[in-house]
């Protein structure tokens, strides 16, 4: 029984597992369960891929193409990175998707699975059918044709007799048994007869071409034997080797071709020349010897075939027949084809090389075509694509496609391309050979024709080639095959004609015209063009290779490192339209000088502009020849600047100063003033000597110093308009104050410094380190005292000549000091400096400076003064000058008060321009310095203290001057009058209240309370009364004639003085009391003192005998010697018959 194709009762091998549970009988129709019959299914996985290994891939494939986003997106612009982004999410969400559907469709995988297992199972079972009936067909065909014919009885007698067959066909003995072999020397001795008669051939008889004139007959080399090999070797240089032989020796007999070696080398990438063999085999050499060999026997009858022909096939073609005049010319006819293959066989490499350059990288931009004959090739470079959009001005100019076209192609002539005395060898042979019959085949002129031509306007240029190029012949000359080499030669021609263009254009304009500014060279093997552009800066023009675009790049200068973009937008623009080359570089020349001139600005600290809002108008007041401006704002003064003006040949420079326009919407500026510098005047450099200097690198030619703007010299021109604007500054404000003056221009660094009242030039010694070599550019101002000082009370302090003089213009812009000004002016009388910063000064060459604006020359006796701001610098002098004057005049009058008025205890302790301190009675001292000399009209301040003495205590020192608390008066008892008689009275009056000091350090607890500059008043209550307003109150005060009054403040001294209102009087007062000082209360506003007769009486008894001591009404009149005794009498007085033991409050009433 067979199930499934399967015999189940034959033995085999195969056991199948549905057998084994099957029931054996044969009546059982139970089936085996489903998994069983899964199980016999054969699995098929062609075309299926597990969902596992797409999803690995996917995700793969996105992260490598994110790495490489990652690693390219940052050299990228912005468009362009976001075009790159959008592309990339909009073609992975698509692969997303695909994958999400074939994810869905995975479901059904195992049903998918199933059904082809069936599919496969059904296949297998119909091929095992189809199998055994074309086993049982083959069978019934093949067993007719096995019977066994009836047996030989001829043949098997004829072997059992003779032993061998007598009637065997020919055929089988020429094909089984093996003919006779020829010994060594028979071989040799035929060989060495057919070279014999080869050479009386070819010398005879034979037609050799002239190019066939270089052949050999000779022995190879066999088992270190000579040996002859019958053969003719033909050597055509640069085209092939063969070598043919003779079919046999008869006359009739023809050639037959052997081999052939294609004499030419391949060079560039050798990658895949396996294909194209010097030495043909295989099919291409079978080929090549059946053309060769019908070549050669072109005319000879055709053998007999061996066999008899089949009758099927139809006959085969008769070989033409010579006439009786042609004589046959087989060579001829092998060195025509040879030639032909060899040159077809180069262009095939050729062709071959070009193809696989275009898959190198060239395939957009390099078109390659072959003829159908195989004869000619095409190739253009340079290839462009059509734009998406035409541009806007494809109406003007439009760039070619292609940069031009290199055609090779074999070109057939009518006589080959021989020298005259081939020519006469050729004449020779035939006369002497053909006996004036004709060759059957004559030898056919083959040439190789190379043109070249270039695209009309490709990137703007029209160029015209007449006759071949001769670079092109000496690159192809050397049969080296190399296509590569081959079609940059031709693009480093057009490149260099186009450059040879480009800089005769670029010549022709006045901007690049000076020798060396446009130079073709050759660098890294490729042409450039290098354009000077300014000082050290070269723009290198190139044209890529394969692409045929135009790209601009610098020198490698690091300071170009951001001129990257700026010559990728000009290339592109450029690439749009080539025409635009000079006017792209002259606007990338002036850019690159403006930048450069910005860049050392910047360097230097300066704020630069490149534009400001001006109307055209003002932009003509800098001439008709500006090609760009660079302004840099002057940082002491804002509306200033130094314009650098950039015309075709070099900077010029102007110092302006501007203006906003009232009521303008953009705050437009207006240029109030101009002026032009020389600059060779100013920083004393000539451009010769700049030029001179300028070294240029070899190669580049070398325009001179054109725009070689150095730092030395931008930083002296800076500083020198710093410095012309404070001095027009300082100028105004002597023209405001009506002060003439006259200028006087300082010497040279190497001439020595003048005095200051000199009419001569220079910075003064005191000032010597602020020197600058520009000093002498930038004149001072000469003024007189009598005209600046007319008005000051010092006027005859200073000599007649004053210097004002610019100083420190010359720091960097990025200082926050700028200029200033210094005004210099020396002393008639020298008043002696006392102190520590005298001290400090000898140490330092007699210089003292005082403070941060005045500086003094002690030798000299030069005062310098110096104003920050250049604005109001003359208001500041004549504030210093106050004050200065002032303090010089105090110092002198505290000297002469010692001599003139005796007073030894009054001496100068310190005394430094700004500061006089001194001591007016023992240990007390007064330090005076001015301030706010107009503003206010002139105002002091008063510092009092105590003089540490060696003899005194700790405690002692740390005691204040009472005299601090009257500070108010004495300031204005100072300001009262002039000065040198306001400072003796003021003085006089200090020295007669240091008794009252005295007093009142002694009357504790009480505390004094000025109430004029010689006037002081102790307050006190009565017993039993603390707080409030005080009740009574102890007058001291100076009168004329060194006498000290201590009074009663509720009495007044002046009787007709009118009423005022008291305060009233506490409950606690008796009424007596009340109604006895009610007349005065009313008078001052305090109560009478208790007891003050009786307290009297006593202070007159305790200074009887020291001095004029005279009793009052209300109080004491004596000298002020005496006030110490005296006045400690009345206090004690007071306070022992008034009863007063209360508190003594110093309290000052309201309005006192």
């Amino acid at each position: 029984m067979a199930l499934n194709g399967t015999n189940l009762t034959a033995s085999s091998s195969y056991s199948s597992p549905i057998l084994d549970i099957l029931n054996p009988s044969p009546n059982c129709f139970d089936e085996p369960p489903i998994e069983l019959l899964a199980a016999e299914l054969p699995v098929v996985d062609d075309g299926q891929v597990p969902l596992s290994e797409l999803v690995s891939r996917v995700v793969q494939a996105c992260y490598a193409e994110m790495t490489e986003m990652a690693e390219t997106l940052p050299g990228m612009s912005d468009s362009a990175r976001k075009r790159k982004l959008a592309d990339f999410v909009v073609a992975w969400k698509k692969q997303v998707v695909k994958l999400y559907a074939v994810t869905k469709w995975s479901r059904d995988a195992d049903i998918v699975q199933k059904c082809m297992n069936i599919t496969a199972f059904l296949m297998d079972q119909n091929r095992q059918f189809d199998d055994v009936i074309h086993g049982l067909t083959y069978a019934r065909d093949s067993l007719d044709g096995a019977r066994l014919r009836n047996h030989d009885l001829l043949t098997s007698l004829d072997v059992l007799t003779t032993g061998s067959y007598r009637r065997l066909p020919t055929m089988i003995k020429k094909t089984i048994i093996p003919p006779s072999r020829l010994t060594d020397t028979e071989v040799s001795k035929i060989l060495s007869d057919l070279e014999a008669l080869t050479r009386f051939r070819l010398r005879m008889t034979e037609i050799i071409p002239v190019e066939m004139f270089n052949y050999r007959i000779c022995m190879s080399l066999h088992l270190y034997m000579l040996t002859a090999d019958g053969r003719a070797w033909f050597t055509v240089p640069n085209l092939f080797e063969t070598s043919i032989c003779l079919r046999g020796g008869n006359q009739e007999d023809g050639w037959f071709f052997v081999h052939v070696e294609f004499l030419f080398t391949v060079g560039g990438d050798r990658t895949g020349m396996q294909e194209f063999p010097r030495k043909p085999t295989g099919v291409l050499k079978e080929h090549l010897t059946i053309e060769a060999d019908n070549r050669l026997g072109y005319y000879l009858p055709i053998p007999e075939p061996e066999q008899p022909p089949d009758p099927n096939l139809p006959p085969p073609l008769e070989r033409p027949k010579l006439p009786e005049d042609v004589a046959d010319a087989p060579l001829v006819r092998i060195y025509n084809f040879l030639q032909m293959m060899s040159m077809s066989y180069q262009l095939e490499v050729l062709w071959y090389q070009a193809e696989r350059l275009r898959s190198l990288g060239w395939g957009d931009f390099l078109k390659v075509e072959m003829a159908r004959d195989r004869k000619a090739l095409s190739v253009s470079y340079w290839i462009r694509q059509l734009p998406a959009r035409p541009p806007p001005l494809a109406a003007r100019f439009q760039l070619p496609l292609l940069g031009g076209t290199l055609k090779i192609e074999l070109q057939s002539t009518p006589h080959p391309i021989r020298k005259p005395h081939a020519r006469v060898l050729a004449e020779l042979q035939d006369r002497a050979k053909l006996g004036g019959r004709r060759p059957s085949d004559t030898v056919e002129g083959t040439r190789w024709n190379i043109v070249w031509d270039p695209a009309p306007r490709a990137l703007g240029i029209a160029l015209t080639v007449e006759g071949p190029i001769p670079e092109l012949s000496v690159v192809y000359a050397s049969f080296d095959l190399d296509f590569e080499r081959l079609i940059r030669t031709v693009i480093e021609t057009h490149t260099h004609a186009i450059f040879r263009e480009f800089s005769l254009r670029l010549l022709n304009n006045p901007v690049f015209s000076l020798p060396g500014a446009v130079v073709v060279v050759e660098e890294a093997g490729s042409q450039a063009l290098h354009v000077y552009l300014c000082a050290d800066e070269i723009v290198v023009v190139t044209i890529e290779p394969r692409t045929g675009k135009i790209s601009l790049r610098d020198t490698g200068d690091l300071g170009a490192a951001g001129r990257g973009p700026r010559f990728l937008a000009i290339s592109e623009k450029l690439n749009e339209n080539p025409t635009v080359l000079l006017e792209a570089l002259t606007r990338l020349r002036i850019n690159t000088i403006v930048e450069l001139a910005e860049q050392k600005a910047n360097y230097l600290g300066f704020q630069t502009f490149r534009q400001r809002n001006f109307s055209r108008e003002e932009f003509i007041k800098f001439g008709t020849t500006v090609r760009s401006l660079l302004y840099i704002q002057l940082t002491p003064f804002p509306t200033h600047y130094l314009v650098l003006v950039v015309t075709d040949t070099d900077f010029r420079y102007a110092l302006i100063s501007v203006k906003i326009v009232p009521d303008s919407m953009y705050q437009t500026l207006v240029m109030e003033d101009i002026g032009w510098l020389d600059v060779e005047r100013i920083c004393g450099r000539s451009r010769e000597a700049r030029a001179h200097r300028a070294t240029r690198e070899p190669g580049f030619g070398g325009p001179g110093a054109e725009f070689r703007l150095e730092t030395l010299v931008l930083r002296e021109l800076y500083t020198y308009c710093c410095a012309r604007v404070a001095h027009t500054k300082v100028e105004k404000q002597l023209k405001r104050l009506n002060i003439p003056y006259s200028h006087v221009y300082p010497p040279s660094p190497t001439v020595p410094v003048a005095p200051v009242n000199a009419a001569g030039t220079g910075l003064p010694a005191t000032l010597g380190p602020l020197h600058s070599t520009l000093s002498h550019t930038i004149p001072a101002l000469l003024i007189q005292s009598s005209d600046v000082l007319r008005n000051s009370a010092a006027r005859d302090a200073a000599m007649p000549n004053i210097r004002v003089v610019p100083l420190a213009w010359w720091v960097p812009g990025a200082s926050a000091k700028g200029p200033k000004v210094v005004t210099c002016v020396k002393l008639r009388h020298v008043q002696e400096l006392v102190g520590r910063r005298v001290t400090t000064a000898s140490a330092s060459r007699g210089v003292l400076r005082p403070s941060k604006h005045i500086v003094y020359d002690a030798h000299e006796a030069v005062v310098c003064f110096l104003s920050d701001e250049v604005d109001g610098c003359m208001d500041e002098f004549k504030d210093g000058w106050e004050s200065v004057s002032k303090i010089v005049v105090i110092a002198r009058e505290v000297v002469n008060m010692a001599k003139e008025k005796q007073w030894e205890d009054v001496r100068l302790l310190s005394f430094d321009l700004q500061t006089v301190e001194f001591t007016y009675a023992s240990d007390y001292t007064l330090s005076i310095s001015c301030k706010d000399q107009l503003l206010t009209g002139g105002s002091y301040h008063l510092h009092f203290g105590r003089l540490h003495l060696p003899a005194q205590d700790e405690a002692h020192h740390h005691r204040p001057n009472p005299h601090s608390k009257a500070e108010p008066f004495f300031h204005a008892l100072l300001r009262h009058g002039r000065l040198a008689d306001a400072l003796p009275a003021m003085v006089s009056v200090l020295r007669d209240t240091v008794p009252i000091l005295e007093v009142l350090t002694h009357i504790t607890p009480a505390r004094a309370v000025p109430k004029a500059a010689g006037w002081w008043r102790v307050m006190f209550n009565p017993a039993g009364i603390t707080g409030g307003v005080a009740r009574h109150a102890l007058d001291f005060r100076v009168l004329k004639g060194s006498r000290m009054a201590l009074l009663d403040a509720s009495q007044s001294l002046f009787r007709s003085a009118p009423p005022q209102q008291s305060t009233p009087a506490s409950g606690s007062q008796s009424q007596s009391q009340q109604q006895d000082g009610t007349q005065c209360a009313i008078a001052v506003g305090f109560l009478p003192i208790p007891g003050l007769d009786r307290a009297i009486a006593d202070a007159v008894v305790a200074g009887r005998g020291r001095g004029t001591v005279a009793g009052i009404d209300i109080g004491v009149v004596c000298s002020t010697a005496d006030v110490v005794i005296v006045g400690e009498a009345l206090w004690e007085g007071i306070m022992r018959y008034s009863g007063l033991g209360g508190e003594v409050v110093v309290k000052m009433e309201e309005g006192a």
